[in-house]
């Protein structure tokens, strides 16, 4: 009796067990209390009617608002440029500043006679220049003086090469022979001159002047019948001269290198011994590049400063200097109303030979000898 009821007990408790198996629904979970039950709503009533015995101080909580913190704009302000006063040196070599000082000359000194021939003594002389002295060659015809004169301009020649009367003893030779007395002047810097302060070459010109400005000491030489002539560089140092100086009565231009300093070839720059003053080096190196120090430093924009008849010769094929420089020359004179002879000589290079040499003297002693020798 007792397995029958343990057996029936146990039947039961596995028809229990399966029918959980079949049909799994779990009983629900016992109650729990949420968020918004422990929280009374602003709408409903509060549980708890009796009043508070204390009074909570409410918690201020501190939201942060974004305050933009002001960064000013950066402002672009050009910087400012240093312009330096213009340096005296520079000053005194525009045009205005050439035309301005005084080209008193001084002694020619005969240091040596080197040659006599049938028609002139040639010799070494000395002179003063700028407190310098500059060396050169004078030829003296025979003859009953005082003698017109002609100073001679040299073109470029490395100064390691050049030799006193390099580049114009041949046209030395034509002119004493037509009864010219002629100064070469070595300049600063060459043959047995001292070396001086030379800004765009200005200091040439000043050489020149002061040779011109010497005749006087020559009683054999006639200060008030002077000529200039230049070749090349020494045309620059012509085309200078002819706008600062009145004391010249002709001018002959042979092949001569710009009247316009914006071409810088030529030109020259800063050289001998301002070298060394560093005022001056930095003042040249800004100020030479200013339009209007260019400007007033180029022949060309004074011509109306020209008080003499000018010659001008070049060779059609001239590539050292450009037959165009010439011929600017040329216009802006005669934009001016100056007296200009232009030639221009086919098949002739930088420096004339064979008949174009021949032709070309021929010109120039023509026109030293109305201008100069027959001048009033």
């Amino acid at each position: 009796m007792q397995n029958k009821i343990i057996l029936a007990v146990c039947a039961a408790f596995a028809f229990v067990s399966l029918a959980a198996c079949a049909s799994p629904a779990p009983p629900p979970p016992p109650p729990v209390a949420t968020l918004a039950a422990a929280i009374p709503s602003a709408t409903s009533a509060p549980t708890n009617t009796t009043a508070p015995t204390s009074t909570a101080t409410p918690t201020n909580t501190f939201t942060p608002t974004f305050t933009p913190t002001f960064t000013p704009t950066r402002t672009n302000t050009p910087t400012p440029t240093f312009t330096p006063t213009i340096h005296p040196d520079l000053q005194a070599v525009t045009i205005d500043g050439l035309r301005a000082r005084e080209y008193r000359g001084g002694q020619i000194r005969i240091t040596n006679t080197i040659t006599v021939t049938d028609a002139y003594t040639r010799t070494y002389i000395t002179f003063p220049s700028d407190g310098l002295t500059i060396s050169g060659l004078m030829h003296v015809p025979f003859g009953q003086g005082p003698f017109p004169v002609i100073i001679l301009n040299h073109g470029y020649i490395p100064p390691s090469q050049y030799v006193t009367g390099s580049d114009t003893y041949r046209a030395a030779d034509i002119l004493a022979r037509n009864g010219f007395l002629t100064i070469s002047p070595d300049f600063r810097g060459y043959a047995r001159s001292d070396n001086g302060l030379n800004v765009f070459r200005s200091g040439y010109m000043i050489d020149a002047l002061n040779a011109a400005a010497s005749v006087k000491s020559l009683p054999y030489a006639d200060p008030k019948r002077i000529g200039m002539w230049g070749h090349s560089m020494g045309g620059g140092v012509t085309t200078r001269a002819m706008v600062v100086s009145d004391l010249i009565k002709a001018h002959v231009l042979y092949a001569p290198v710009s009247a316009d300093v914006r071409v810088r070839r030529f030109t020259g720059g800063l050289s001998g011994v301002g070298q060394g003053d560093a005022d001056l080096t930095d003042s040249y190196f800004f100020w030479s590049r200013n339009p209007q120090l260019i400007h007033d430093v180029s022949p060309i924009h004074f011509f109306k400063y020209v008080t003499a008849p000018v010659q001008i010769h070049i060779g059609e094929i001239d590539t050292t200097v450009e037959p165009a420089w010439s011929e600017a020359i040329r216009d802006e004179l005669q934009a001016n109303n100056k007296y200009v002879e232009f030639y221009a000589y086919p098949r002739q290079a930088h420096a004339f030979i064979g008949a174009g040499w021949t032709l070309f003297n021929q010109r120039v002693v023509a026109f030293f000898n109305k201008h100069v020798k027959n001048a009033k």
